[in-house]
């Protein structure tokens, strides 16, 4: 059985504010014809709110837009003049500001314009679904949902999708088919209670480590150090994710809580500290307004230090002692050295742990169906590396329970409500063989039996969960080949960063030619980001300064012959890239018979940045394909790429990747990561089924010529001359244009693939030889950052 999604052709989104301007790129980033909607203006066009909403989608970063051309896409709309362009839409989104009565006008307004097969969904982050409901006339009420994306929609990989009483059940799965395939979303179905789940624990978990911080007389930037990626979580931690979500906008969700969750028995920290209140009474809401808790002072990132009542510059730092703690591997040992530390930082990290722990089982049975849901909503919301109960449970079960109970008779707990009796009934966690627990109904739960989830044979993991690895067939120490149990057989790579060495070259050359006796097809798929960071450096440049020079050689015309291997296996090689694919991950997929590419593929020959051009046959590929598409001047289809691979750009998408010749037009973008490798097995067996047969050799190659490539200096000379670019930028560039012109040979000249791959290795053995690009390689090896020389 198969997933059947919603036959969703057309979108309306209502609201063109942040979230519903981003919510209506990414519906037209996976070719969903939307239209967005908002007020008429006052003045000009009567959509002028929607249109300047669109164009400022071209402003924002992260880019809500997967290709900037796509804004073209989405229709401006006002609710005075068009509402009957809703006949049509078979999804409404409602994203209008989070006022009951404002959203209540809306549905009535728009309710007679509606069809009567279109689901209805509000992307409210927090108030009642059900009451919402009761705007609708009753026919309509059994396809309204909830819907809650999160911040930036097309980046957090979250929906929250909340039922009321009525929801029809088919529309909630064919709105997960959707959610999940078309939109590349995690979906966590959660209760209709305020702030639903991922704000729920979310924002008490920034409440308490706000509470905290003054307790235990903290700086906001050593909570920060505290808080980030030293305990698993985003980069951005707690304070400078206030700045980023904007205070006035945390403030109004604390506000929703203390509002709607009257009998919390943690209602007395449902407020805004005060020095938050300041910040905002003074207009200094976060990043938005340049200032919050954090701004830019010069050079200098400055920090609110509230003793002072004034800034003073960051110094994000942990204790040693707390360092040492958090750089234990055992999290048992971890947790019991942070509770018995006397470190204020120590028994501050513990406190906001503890409360956390507390909290979440407390309310785990009013506001998810699961453990797991919890789980993965603040994950996949947040962005954490495991959730509050996997935290917890990988800490040990019990011993933590003890703890948190020992706090609570002393006083010494933010509540002195009860745990729930089901934590301490002899358990050792939350999550086990038979699935995650539910409190409501006292029973384990398996993952959901939704046929979507039958695309992902790998999906995100929940603590302990292990998925079958397949069978192999042949390993090195670079690859392995296996396959789980069908006709296709799985190339992954076994190296850091899945970087190419000599033995990961050796090995795909290997296991393509047992694929080709055992298979119908092969897949390129690593279990996890990225696809490949491209060639191993150190390898390289260790040769080079051993004076190995024959070695190098031999390298260089390995990796070309692997590349061809790929190209021309007489079975289809499909190569499955989510992540970064740069350099030689590049050329590999360029090479392959098809690339399925996840939509967050970051794709580039970034070889230029270190002083080399691409010689797996990258700038081969890129001669060839401009001479089929445009045999009589070759030329015009290499002035973008030339720019691509002399510039070392790297695609913000898979959509980009095509439009800078890096993917083909005829390559698949999959906007779910978990599917990608259903998908590229699915592709390499169509394939197979069509009597796939490799290209035939490319033997008359009509070449740019050495016009083309004086062409491409003069435009160098003119960077030159504006120093933009240096001395050893041009000399690289240059022999990019020759390599990709075919030579210093006449334009219309014929070549062959091995005459391009000789002129790729040449020119990239003899720049690998120069001082300047060695000290390149070397400096981005320590330092991981690019140097202009």
């Amino acid at each position: 059985m198969t997933a059947t999604p919603l036959r969703i052709r057309k979108a309306a989104v209502l609201g063109a504010g942040v979230m519903g301007a981003q919510i209506a790129a990414h519906l037209t980033n996976a070719n969903v014809e939307t239209v967005l909607f908002d007020l008429p203006a006052k003045e000009g066009p009567k959509s002028g709110i929607a249109m300047k909403a669109v164009a400022n989608l071209a402003k924002l970063s992260p880019a809500p837009l997967a290709e900037k051309g796509l804004a073209a896409a989405i229709v401006p709309a006002n609710y005075e003049e068009d509402l009957a362009l809703l006949a049509d839409v078979d999804l409404v989104i409602e994203a209008i500001a989070e006022r009951m009565d404002w959203k209540l006008d809306l549905y009535t307004k728009i309710a007679p314009h509606v069809s009567k097969t279109a689901v209805l969904a509000s992307n409210t982050s927090g108030l009642s679904i059900n009451g919402l409901a009761e705007a609708l006339p009753e026919e309509m009420r059994h396809r309204f949902t909830g819907v809650h994306f999160f911040n930036p929609p097309r980046y957090m990989h979250l929906v929250e999708l909340i039922p009321t009483k009525l929801t029809d059940r088919t529309v909630l799965e064919g709105l997960e088919a959707f959610l999940t395939t078309t939109l590349g979303k995690g979906v966590v179905y959660a209760k209709d209670t305020p702030n639903f789940i991922g704000n729920r624990i979310g924002v008490f978990s920034m409440l308490s480590t706000m509470h905290h911080t003054e307790k235990f007389g903290l700086g906001f930037d050593t909570v920060d150090a505290l808080t980030g990626p030293a305990i698993g979580r985003p980069k951005s931690a707690t304070f400078r994710t206030a700045d980023v979500v904007g205070l006035d906008t945390l403030a109004h969700v604390v506000k929703t809580m203390a509002d709607t969750l009257p009998d919390d028995p943690w209602h007395a920290y449902f407020q805004a500290p005060a020095w938050l209140k300041g910040l905002i009474d003074k207009g200094a809401l976060g990043q938005k307004a340049g200032a919050g808790v954090y701004r830019k002072a010069g050079k200098d990132i400055v920090v609110l230090d509230l003793a002072k009542q004034d800034y003073r510059v960051s110094e994000q730092k942990a204790s040693d002692e707390v360092s040492a703690i958090l750089a234990i591997k055992d999290p048992a040992e971890k947790f019991a050295k942070l509770r018995a530390s006397a470190d204020p930082q120590a028994q501050f990290l513990w406190a906001v742990f503890r409360d956390l722990f507390h909290y979440t089982a407390y309310h785990l049975a009013d506001i998810a169906d699961t453990a797991r849901d919890v789980d993965f909503a603040i994950r996949w919301g947040y962005g954490w590396k495991l959730g509050p109960f996997e935290i917890w449970q990988s800490a040990g079960w019990q011993q933590i329970a003890g703890w948190i109970a020992e706090d609570i008779a002393a006083g010494k707990t933010m509540s002195s409500a009860p745990l729930p009796a089901w934590v301490s009934d002899g358990r050792h966690g939350v999550h086990g063989k038979a699935g995650s627990y539910s409190a409501a109904d006292g029973t384990e739960k398996p993952r959901s039996s939704h046929p979507v989830y039958q695309r992902q044979a790998f999906p995100d993991p929940i603590l302990g969960e292990t998925f079958d690895q397949g069978t192999t067939v042949w390993e090195n120490e670079g690859v392995r080949l296996w396959h789980a149990g069908d006709d296709i057989g799985v190339i992954s790579f076994k190296t850091k960063m899945h970087t190419v060495n000599d033995q990961v070259l050796d090995g795909i050359q290997h296991a393509i030619g047992l694929a080709e006796q055992q298979f119908r097809g092969v897949v390129l798929w690593q279990p996890s980001e990225p696809f490949s960071a491209g060639a191993d450096l150190k390898g390289a440049l260790g040769l080079l300064k051993e004076g190995k020079l024959a070695q190098f050689e031999a390298m260089v015309a390995n990796f070309q012959a692997t590349s061809m291997r790929i190209k021309y296996s007489l079975v289809p090689v499909v190569a499955a890239v989510r992540g970064l694919a740069l350099g030689g991950g590049c050329e590999f997929q360029m090479h392959s018979a098809r690339t399925v590419a996840a939509l967050e593929s970051y794709i580039g020959l970034v070889e230029a940045g270190v002083g080399l051009l691409p010689a797996g046959g990258g700038l081969k590929e890129l001669a060839v394909r401009a001479a089929q598409a445009n045999p009589e001047d070759p030329f015009e289809s290499l002035k973008k790429v030339f720019e691509t691979v002399a510039m070392a750009k790297v695609s913000t998408s898979a959509l980009e990747a095509k439009s800078l010749g890096l993917l083909r037009k005829d390559d698949i973008v999959v906007f779910n990561s978990y599917e990608l490798l259903h998908v590229a097995k699915a592709q390499a067996r169509a394939m197979a089924e069509s009597g796939y047969r490799p290209p035939l050799p490319a033997r008359a190659i009509p070449a740019a010529g050495d016009t083309a490539t004086a062409t491409f200096k003069a435009s160098l000379a003119n960077m030159a001359e504006g120093y933009f670019a240096s001395a050893h930028d041009i000399e690289i560039a240059s022999r990019i244009a020759d390599t990709l012109s075919g030579g210093k040979i006449e334009r219309g000249s014929l070549v062959d693939e091995a005459w391009l791959l000789a002129l790729e290795r040449r020119h990239f053995v003899e720049l690998a030889q120069t001082e300047k690009t060695q000290a390149r390689i070397a400096h981005t090896m320590t330092t991981g950052k690019p140097l202009r020389n």
